[in-house]
C-alpha cells in the first residue's frame, strides 16, 4: 500500500480511525500468515518421525535451524523492499523537483 503521511493528517478522526484499524488488520494477517508458513515449511522439513510426542535432537535442530533461516529471510526481504522504497521515493522527488524548476 502506497499512501502518503500528508494524505492520513487530512482525514477526518473517524476516516482515520478506520484506516488505522485496517492497517493493524492487515499487520496481524500479514503475522498470522508468516508464522504459518513457517510453521508449515519446518514441520514438512524437520519432522518425520511420529512415534513419540517429543521432537528428537535432530528434529530440534532441524526445527531451530529452519525458524533461524526462515527469520533472518523475512527480515532480509522486508530490508531489501524498504530500499527500493526509499530509492524510488527518491527518484519521485527528484522527478518532482525537475518538473517544478520548468
Amino acid at each position: 500500500m502506497n499512501f502518503s503521511p500528508e494524505a492520513v493528517a487530512g482525514m477526518s478522526e473517524d476516516h482515520k480511525a478506520a484506516f488505522l484499524a485496517q492497517l493493524e488488520h492487515m499487520q496481524i494477517r500479514d503475522s498470522m500468515r508468516l508464522y504459518n508458513n513457517l510453521v508449515q515449511r519446518c514441520f514438512n522439513d524437520c519432522v518425520d518421525d511420529f512415534r513419540s510426542k517429543h521432537l528428537t535432537t535432530g528434529e530440534e535442530k532441524c526445527v531451530t535451524r529452519c525458524c533461524e533461516k526462515f527469520l533472518n529471510l523475512s527480515a532480509r526481504t522486508g530490508q531489501r523492499f524498504q530500499e527500493l522504497f526509499s530509492e524510488m521515493e527518491q527518484k519521485a522527488a527528484e522527478a518532482a523537483a525537475k518538473g517544478a524548476k520548468r
